[in-house]
């Protein structure tokens, strides 16, 4: 296996058996939610022994967390971890696994949106990730975040159930953050089939988000 470490979206559960090599978050996955409001979680988990993971425990968001804690302003949106490599070969790095969750305008704007939006949660998760970005040094820094946020690169001018403006507002973020969004794009990746009509001027298709706060570390969406 080439991987050595995996950031999953909306986990359900595990596998009651697991291979050796293969190690999961010690902290039940709703924490610090109420596990009735949910039943989906991002998650992390060790592939091999080439690494190892040190699981931060999720808490609510607070001024200053612990040595060992995330916090989360979102349910289901976030959970980091830790990788130290065994080989040293690569220095240690926070892991990020995101999903930004589609929310409902309130009802009192009577809106007729039947899913909502993403771009709320995704800067909930920008908020929240922000806490391991202490200098604006981009070099002091090792970030891979990896996830779906439900939204495509730049928006889609021509799609009525997108927020273009709003959507860019989350790049445009992660850029100000010094986080390098890069990602496979036609013909280096596979093709999006219908293609939207914002891609075929460019005949490009962003399908994948890459965050890192250095740019020889690579990171997916």
């Amino acid at each position: 296996m080439n991987a050595d470490v995996a950031l999953l979206q909306e986990v359900k559960r595990f596998p009651s058996k697991l291979p050796e090599s293969v190690s999961i978050d010690p902290y039940p996955l709703h924490e610090p939610w109420n596990k009735e409001l949910l039943d989906r979680w991002p998650a992390i988990v060790k592939l091999t022994d080439r690494v190892k993971v040190e699981w931060f425990k999720r808490v609510f968001p607070i001024s200053e967390l612990g040595i060992d804690e995330f916090g989360g302003s979102g349910i289901g949106l976030a959970t980091a971890a830790k990788v130290i490599c065994v080989d040293k070969k690569v220095n240690p790095f926070i892991a990020l696994s995101m999903y930004a969750r589609w929310i409902r305008p309130h009802k009192t704007t009577k809106s007729k949106w039947r899913v909502g939006y993403t771009d709320g949660s995704a800067h909930r998760i920008l908020s929240d990730l922000s806490t391991f970005i202490g200098d604006q040094d981009p070099s002091t820094h090792r970030i891979l975040a990896a996830g779906d946020l439900n939204i495509c690169f730049d928006g889609l001018d021509d799609n009525p159930n997108d927020l273009p403006e709003r959507t860019r507002s989350v790049f445009e973020r992660f850029n100000v953050l010094g986080l390098e969004l890069v990602g496979p794009r036609y013909p280096h990746g596979r093709k999006a089939n219908p293609t939207p009509k914002s891609f075929q001027q460019t005949q490009k298709m962003y399908l994948h988000l890459r965050c890192t706060r250095n740019p020889r570390m690579r990171n997916f969406n």
